[in-house]
């Protein structure tokens, strides 16, 4: 038989006549149209002959890091606005409401001061119960959408404005002390967790990232550092944003100082309140309402331009599952866990810093900039120095950068060494009202302030991020941090109306409180002193409802509780035997009552188990450390 020979299959005379081919291959290739069709098949199926897998797994990466750093500045530039809106709403409006003349004429015996004085009051007394509710709202809500609500709120203080009046004023001053502690709790846990997935993305090629095992001490801390520094670089810019009405709009409507400051007689060190004797009518000519109209609707549309940056650009912190954990593990122990937080002596030592740290940044604003610059200057030039104030601010929070190759300690001490020396110059210098000629001095006090604050957040922020580094959470410890600045918030505005001296002195010694348990719990930790650091419970998926409290013995040592554990196993299995014998075998009924009991007591026992030795893990990683 002659071959038949095509150009898709050969034949050879052998291979027709039935022999085996020449070369020994046994698979027969399928003549004709099919064999054309599963060769297309498996070039279609198979590998793109251009694919490089290693190439898309680097680009999926770069992906997701170019991800967390649009997170990283859209929380900074969200944040930034909605403090710019408010701030330069409230100080716009608390000057329009302090002249006389605009209160009598606008509003006739509408009681705007006493309208001021309860919103004041809502703004600095709400936060101090954020304790409690902080951590349920997180737990509810999430990280993002607690930043995005609180947004929300921001935007519902300026809305309004356009109606001012007691039954809108002051509701919408007490919901924003409601959300400032929730608000910064999830920007200081945003960033942080940020800078943990930015570590991830770098380093997914790592055996424990893969595994998604603890990673090595120490892994996070230059992303830590470097986020926290963006994040305040673009948020002390609020300062220079908010002063944009006064230079814009009011400023324009202003008296000189020569009126404003004519029966002021005390400023700075020797001075008493805010400003003495200032006077009652600090506006030339009124403006006109549909002016005031048009200045918020640009405040509203900046707020819900914050709302949208925060929708939009800021991307989840968690995965779903991981927030889906949060809300399986009950409200009783969301409750406490900042309270547990305490325990840690890392925190504790900590809190005269967070304290010192409320009180300074409004001592900046009402002590320095009003009670010696306004003082001295007159209000013309407020804006100036807040401005300046927060330039210093924005600028000097880089110097964190420094962390990276300076020791931790460096940043807090520097900053509280530059605001010592200032409390001391301070307390001896009293300028004379209505003297321009001290306006040099006085802004490079704020540049030198701005800089104290800049390191004083940035280093308690990037310090909080580096001693909880392997926590997934911090929302816990960041709301405990901006808890204490609302409890001095609190008690700045109490003290408003004593000795500017008393103030310093209060200041001062908070200071030195601070450095010196600050000092004391670096020492601690040189010394690997344990610490104890709770863990979140376990999630249940299956249970619902609310969990409340059950009743533990903290103090009870591990090895009385492994015997008592031990013991309580044992009786549960003889009850359970026990209940199996009399237990008609036929029945489908629901387990009894023992049964019952005995399950709940065995699910404690695992939780505390768990907690347990999820803390000796942490204590042998650190004693290896």
């Amino acid at each position: 038989m002659a071959a038949v020979i095509t150009e898709d299959n050969v034949y050879s005379e052998a291979e027709v006549n039935g022999a085996p081919p020449a070369d020994g291959d046994d698979q027969v290739q399928l003549p004709g149209p099919a064999g054309n069709i599963q060769g297309q098949v498996e070039e279609f199926l198979g590998p793109h002959p251009d694919y490089d897998e290693e190439e898309e797994e680097r680009k999926y990466y770069r992906r997701k890091r170019l991800g967390v750093v649009k997170n990283v500045v859209g929380a900074s530039c969200g944040g930034m606005i909605i403090y710019s809106v408010y701030m330069g709403l409230l100080q716009m409006q608390l000057i329009l409401h302090y002249d006389e003349t605009y209160r009598e004429v606008k509003y006739g015996t509408l009681g705007l001061e006493d309208i001021d004085n309860k919103m004041l009051m809502g703004i600095n007394v709400t936060p101090i119960v954020g304790l409690l509710y902080t951590p349920v709202l997180i737990r509810f809500l999430g990280t993002k959408w607690m930043m995005f609500l609180a947004s929300g709120i921001y935007a519902l203080f300026v809305s309004t404005n356009y109606w001012e009046r007691y039954y809108t004023l002051v509701p919408s001053a007490v919901a924003i002390g409601v959300v400032i502690v929730p608000l910064w709790a999830s920007l200081g846990n945003y960033i942080t967790r940020m800078a943990q997935q930015y570590y991830e993305y770098v380093n997914y090629k790592d055996e424990h990232v893969q595994e998604q095992k603890k990673p090595p001490k120490g892994a996070f801390h230059s992303y830590i550092i470097i986020f926290q520094s963006v994040f305040y670089i673009i948020f002390h810019l609020s300062f220079v944003f908010a002063e944009f009405p006064m230079v814009l709009f009011l400023n324009n409507y202003l008296n000189d100082y020569k009126h404003t400051l004519f029966k002021v007689t005390q400023c700075g060190a020797s001075g008493k309140g805010v400003i003495e004797n200032l006077n009652k009518t600090v506006l030339r000519t009124l403006p006109r309402s549909l002016l005031l109209i048009e200045v918020e609707s640009v405040l509203m549309g900046a707020a819900f331009l914050a709302m949208l940056v925060f929708l939009v650009l800021c991307g989840a912190a968690y995965r779903p599952t991981e927030e889906i954990d949060l809300r399986s593990i009950g409200w009783g122990n969301i409750f406490q866990l900042p309270f547990k937080h305490l325990r840690d002596y890392r925190l504790r030592l900590l809190c005269p810093f967070f304290v010192y740290s409320g009180f300074e940044v409004l001592f900046a604003v009402q002590g320095l900039i009003l009670s010696y610059g306004v003082c001295a200057v007159g209000m013309e030039k407020l804006w100036l120095l807040v401005m300046v104030y927060g330039l210093s601010s924005s600028i000097c929070s880089g110097l964190a950068l420094t962390l990276l190759r300076l020791p931790r300690p460096i940043i807090l001490l520097v900053g509280a060494f530059v605001h010592f020396v200032l409390i001391i110059a301070l307390m001896c210098w009293s300028p004379k009202p209505q003297t321009p000629s001290d306006l040099p001095y006085l802004l490079v006090l704020s540049a030198l302030w701005g800089l104290g604050t800049a390191l004083n957040k940035t280093g308690l922020s990037t310090l909080l991020g580096m001693l909880y580094e392997d926590k997934e959470r911090l929302d816990f410890v960041y709301t405990i941090y901006h808890w204490w600045q609302a409890v001095a918030i609190f008690i700045v505005y109490l003290w408003s109306a004593l000795p500017m001296r008393a103030k310093l002195g209060l200041l001062l010694f908070t200071l030195i409180v601070a450095c010196f348990c600050y000092v004391q719990m670096e020492r601690r930790l040189a010394k690997k002193i344990p610490f104890r650091l709770p863990r979140i419970p376990r999630p249940r998926h299956k249970v619902k409802g609310y969990r409340y409290l059950e009743e533990e013995n903290s103090d009870e040592s591990d090895t009385d509780l492994s015997d008592a554990e031990d013991d309580e196993k044992d009786e549960d299995e003889k009850r359970l035997v026990e209940e199996d014998k009399n237990t008609d075998g036929n029945s489908q009924g629901s387990p009894g009552p023992e049964r019952n009991r005995v399950r709940d007591r065995r699910k404690k026992n695992d939780n505390a188990a768990y907690e347990q030795a999820g803390e000796r893990e942490d204590y042998v990683q650190h004693m290896k450390d």
